[in-house]
């Protein structure tokens, strides 16, 4: 799992809260704020879009000429306007 830190800048009096939460159910402030993002984002769902149908001609195209080799490789964009 890919993970990255997060520096978080709250009020003294929010900060103090928090803190005294996270000890309440024993965690750490990281714990702690890793459990609120989680509880806030866990009924979320990731929104799905289908491609009209000539998007999806075009692209299903594209992905039968590269699997089959058709496509030609360029070694700079320069190459596509000449």
């Amino acid at each position: 799992m890919n993970s990255a830190q997060l520096k978080v800048t709250l009020p003294l009096n929010l900060l103090d809260y928090a803190q005294a939460s996270a000890q309440r159910f024993g965690l750490s402030m990281s714990a702690y704020l890793k459990h609120l993002v989680i509880e806030d984002v866990k009924d979320n769902t990731i929104p799905e879009f289908n491609m009209s149908e000539s998007t999806e001609k075009i692209a299903l195209k594209a992905l039968n000429d590269f699997q089959s080799g058709k496509l030609e490789k360029i070694e700079s964009v320069g190459q596509l306007f000449k």
